[in-house]
């Protein structure tokens, strides 16, 4: 697919339409420094990033996101959150992914920031991007649909530590080492690695129109999706957004802020030199993760078993406790949100070596019947019923086996059967929700 030259005029960064606001259509959480995370089916990245602590050197990343809509302009995002000293991006363009690393041609357009082509983002600070507009969005609106977009950029000189996200479980590109890519590289023939993670790019937000609003998956793996289909975009949030477009259009976006390994409480303490595998804890990413966002009405959050995990081995009480505590918070900062509280689906009998005691599985119950009858969210969706098998305890066998990298599963994370019977399992009109801003 070519583009039609009046595609590439000037007028990418016209102002978007008077009665449209920026809604998030992609973010991911924030952690770091490259390479602490959880990721999953992660290919060998030595050559890549032979030096950690150097991070990218002189160096081009096509990163391939699916924004949950589409709008006709666009913003993005870079984060240096984690970092240990500034990072110079240069090159930065959005398109249209077509397939691999390669773009459909003639759809890239130039993301500048403040006007300039080059930005400095400082360690431990985020920059947003100026608006670009997206001719495609006019041309090709009803195909639109699914489609990922691709956001290059380049980092000059050396990036130190990367702020990351470890387990996206969607490909992307990256260049060797001192070779950036030509701003031409359409088809991504200089792009020879490839990974399952992003980097520097947190959050994608689209012009929507008023009324749209965006729902927030808020929790650790499994809504992170491990055990779903590698570039299949089948966790449980991506079902969900399935039948919300189905059902109302373009008046919600879901963005997943899932973390692998993420826990309510622990660490106290999570920085780029001190930090934790599963990521800052979640009553800290209220700030980071979520009031970044734009139109955010409703937060589903389904979390705390590892806390309760051989690694966490949290108390009930300290759960709700900093569970009530971060809702309290969420509440105060993003005005009219809607809580959706979430059960945890069953580990018990799992063959993770963090996962399946009896001690775990009765803390989970305990933490499930609060979540179904505490005065605290405004509604609960009751992923565990939808799970677990009543006889063993256990996740059903058919949402056993494990849909990213094969094999028998864990007994922990659904496969792509188990995020379908999660994301079907949501009442819709728990959702709706006019008051929101």
């Amino acid at each position: 697919m070519i583009l039609p030259s009046n595609m590439l005029s000037p007028g990418a960064h016209s102002s978007p339409e008077p009665d449209s606001k920026w809604i998030s259509v992609w973010a991911a959480a924030e952690q770091g420094p490259y390479p602490v995370g959880n990721p999953a089916a992660q290919p060998d990245l030595q050559y890549a990033f032979p030096d950690e602590a150097s991070g990218a050197n002189n160096q081009s990343f096509r990163l391939i996101v699916r924004p949950s809509r589409w709008g006709s302009h666009a913003r993005i995002r870079l984060s240096n959150s984690f970092g240990t000293q500034s990072v110079v991006f240069e090159g930065v363009s959005v398109g249209l992914h077509a397939y691999g690393s390669s773009i459909v041609a003639g759809s890239s357009r130039p993301v500048l920031f403040a006007g300039q082509s080059k930005v400095i983002i400082p360690a431990g600070e985020s920059v947003w991007s100026d608006a670009v507009e997206l001719p495609i969005h006019k041309q090709a609106f009803p195909l639109l649909e699914g489609r990922k977009i691709a956001v290059s950029f380049a980092v000059v000189g050396s990036s130190g530590p990367m702020t990351w996200h470890a387990k996206s479980l969607s490909t992307s590109y990256l260049s060797n080492p001192n070779t950036v890519a030509s701003a031409n590289d359409d088809a991504g023939l200089e792009l020879p690695y490839s990974t399952i993670s992003t980097y520097f790019l947190d959050v994608v937000d689209m012009r929507m129109p008023g009324d749209a609003q965006v729902v927030v998956a808020l929790g650790d793996s499994i809504t992170d999706g491990v055990g779903s289909t590698l570039n299949g975009d089948d966790r449980w949030p991506d079902v969900l957004n399935q039948r919300l477009h189905a059902a109302y259009g373009d008046k919600f976006s879901v963005v997943n802020l899932g973390m692998g390994g993420n826990q309510i409480i622990g660490p106290s303490v999570y920085t780029a030199q001190q930090a934790f595998r599963g990521g800052p804890a979640a009553v800290s990413r209220i700030d980071t993760d979520i009031v970044k966002l734009s139109g955010v009405s409703t937060v589903i959050w389904m979390q705390g078993i590892n806390d309760f995990s051989e690694n966490g081995r949290a108390s009930l009480d300290d759960v709700i406790q900093g569970m009530t505590g971060a809702i309290a918070k969420l509440r105060e900062c993003v005005s009219g949100v809607r809580i959706i509280g979430a059960t945890l689906t069953t580990a018990y009998g799992s063959t993770s070596a963090a996962h399946g005691s009896l001690e775990q599985d009765n803390k989970r119950k305990a933490l499930n019947d609060f979540i179904r009858s505490s005065q605290l969210f405004d509604g609960y969706v009751d992923f565990d019923l939808a799970t677990r098998d009543p006889a063993s305890g256990k996740l059903q066998k058919q949402f056993v086996p494990d849909s990213t990298i094969g094999g028998p599963g864990d007994g922990v994370h659904p496969n792509r059967a188990g995020y379908q019977a999660m994301g079907k399992a949501i009442d819709l009109e728990m959702l709706l929700n006019p008051g929101a801003k």
